[in-house]
């Protein structure tokens, strides 16, 4: 009897070392998973803003710089190339009625272990002068 635990003694090393490397890859994904989920919220939220103002001033400029307000907290920071407004609001109550803002956003991983990052988009669309 004393034998056989003798001759197990360093399995439950081999068996852990099998182990560790899907636990830290399991840890390293939620991680990322719960970063890009907190910039997507960012994203949604800083893209309602920004068409939020787009429907009641109409100011394509000032839309951009309340989206990239809202987003301040994104590192690398949103540009301008990155706000697409396509269609502004009629002034004369002719055209759509709606106007969309749509970001999007290369986001980088934090390890960097499952690639370089991965494009997020947040989108907003709100009835013009509503």
């Amino acid at each position: 009897m004393r034998r056989t635990l003798r001759d197990e003694r360093g399995a439950s090393a081999v068996e852990f070392a099998f182990i560790v490397p899907l636990l830290i890859m399991l840890v390293i994904g939620i991680a990322e998973f719960g970063h890009a989920f907190q910039v997507q919220g960012t994203l949604s939220a800083a893209a309602r803003e920004g068409v939020r103002a787009m429907a009641l001033r109409n100011d394509a400029v000032d839309a951009r710089a309340v989206v990239r307000n809202a987003a301040d907290s994104l590192n690398p920071a949103l540009t301008d190339a990155q706000i697409q407004i396509p269609v502004a609001c009629p002034t004369t109550g002719a055209g759509p009625t709606n106007v969309r803002l749509t970001i999007t956003y290369r986001m980088p991983y934090l390890t960097g272990f499952f690639g370089s990052g991965v494009t997020l988009t947040g989108t907003g669309v709100m009835r013009c002068a509503g």
